[in-house]
């Protein structure tokens, strides 16, 4: 009775680990950002709430809502 017990709550952590992991994945994934490609093949990405992305951000958004009418 004690290891059914014990192998219930190893399932029920691991199970919250990998939700609270997949919850995390798609927080970042949805987070804005402004990718920067330049010509030697190099890439910097900034994310939302750094000085240089907000101002890129705020045009992106001003270009795609005129862009949706």
């Amino acid at each position: 009775m004690k290891g059914r017990r014990v192998v219930t709550a190893l399932a029920v952590a691991a199970a919250a680990v990998g939700v609270s992991k997949l919850w995390r994945r798609r927080a970042k994934a949805s987070a804005d950002r402004v990718d920067l490609y330049y010509e030697d093949g190099s890439m910097i990405s900034l994310t939302d709430g750094s000085d240089d992305a907000g101002r890129l951000l705020a045009a992106a958004r001003r270009l795609l809502a005129d862009a949706r009418g």
